[in-house]
């Protein structure tokens, strides 16, 4: 429904889901209704996205190394760093719709490609990269698996 920006209510194991396809149409209408679709150029999108990842930055900058899960943060500081994070996964998600593609497939897609350039004999417990992995270490499963 246009106009309308409260979460979908399908109800799952951990609670309210929403889906890419839910944010991508509420994105499409927000802009329709603002008209907003002639300025929403692929290139204009990726610079307002790295804009708001510059931002997601900032709240890092000089923290430091920081536990998972933010123990030691405000409950403002996590409000701030979950608006920072939308505003980069909605960008992402107008752009991928602007460019048509279907960013839940491409996902799916790079998420194989990594498993066959990481594969779990050769890179558990390693921070390398692919090139270092494949260079360093035999291409053969360990314990003849």
């Amino acid at each position: 429904m246009k106009g309308s920006f409260s979460a979908e209510t399908r109800v799952g194991r951990e609670g309210v889901t929403v889906t890419l396809d839910d944010l991508k149409e509420k994105m499409a209408n927000f802009a329709e209704e603002r008209d907003w679709d002639q300025f929403h150029s692929p290139r204009n999108l990726l610079l307002a996205l790295v804009g708001e990842v510059g931002e997601l930055s900032e709240i890092f900058q000089w923290k430091g190394e920081v536990p998972r899960g933010l123990p030691d943060w405000q409950e403002q500081e996590k409000l701030h760093l979950g608006e920072e994070l939308s505003d980069v996964l909605l960008y992402l998600i107008r752009l991928s719709d602007v460019c048509g593609i279907d960013l839940g497939k491409a996902a799916l897609r790079k998420l194989e490609l990594n498993a066959q350039k990481y594969p779990v004999h050769l890179c558990k417990g390693s921070s390398q990269k692919y090139y270092q992995i494949h260079n360093s270490k035999d291409d053969v499963p360990q314990n003849g698996v």
